[in-house]
């Protein structure tokens, strides 16, 4: 499987059905070079120049499933990315 076909998988919490939309980014251990967790950026506002704030981190470990579709994640409480400044 390439990241490609990762990317244009909808991300899906099985927690609260919501959507989280696509990951942008992977975090991966340097040492290991094993995929640590996906990044997802929420969505840009007016004409891409502010972000909505809603980005998270979503832990490998809480990758359920990966489907020809979507990938299904089970947490909670998504870790957020923290934006620049905060």
């Amino acid at each position: 499987m390439r990241i490609s076909d990762l990317r244009e998988r909808e991300i899906v919490n099985l927690g609260d059905g919501k959507v989280l939309g696509h990951f942008d980014d992977l975090e991966i251990n340097a040492d290991s070079g094993q995929i640590k967790a996906l990044i997802v950026t929420g969505q840009s506002g007016f004409l891409g120049l502010m972000s909505s704030g809603n980005d998270y981190i979503i832990p490998w470990n809480k990758i359920k499933k990966i489907g020809q579709d979507v990938i299904i994640i089970d947490t909670r409480t998504e870790d957020r990315v923290k934006q620049g400044g905060e």
